[in-house]
């Protein structure tokens, strides 16, 4: 069985979402702000086991780009200049898929680490 293929990436007027559809009739409409907190660059994931990063006060971070890949992936750039994280098909469909799963344990760390999706810093 092969993977999904993406057949359109459309970055949404406001900048907010990043619209996917799939060959196998999918479309995902995944929050910017999502994407960038669980971007799969090495500044979030980190280098190694345990090294991943929870990255605080992204709420009303905005897509300013997104550049294909070879024929694998999406290089999407934010309006904070993160913009190293490689987004392959496959990670798309996942976060299509579970992103409302992988977002809620995304908030669950930053309530544990006294982090805000607002505030970029620990409150004082």
């Amino acid at each position: 069985m092969t993977e999904p293929w993406p057949t359109e990436l459309r970055v949404s007027k406001d900048r907010q979402h990043l619209l996917v559809s799939f060959d196998d009739g999918r479309r995902f409409d995944l929050p910017a702000e999502m994407l960038r907190v669980l971007s799969p660059s090495a500044e979030v994931q980190g280098h190694g086991p345990g090294q991943k990063l929870t990255v605080p006060g992204k709420r009303n971070v905005a897509i300013i780009g997104a550049t294909p890949t070879g024929n694998y992936a999406v290089r999407i750039g934010f309006d904070d200049m993160h913009d190293t994280g490689i987004f392959t098909w496959k990670y798309l469909y996942e976060l299509g898929e579970r992103g409302a799963e992988l977002f809620a344990d995304y908030e669950r760390e930053l309530a544990e680490k006294g982090m805000s999706r607002d505030h970029s810093e620990k409150p004082r």
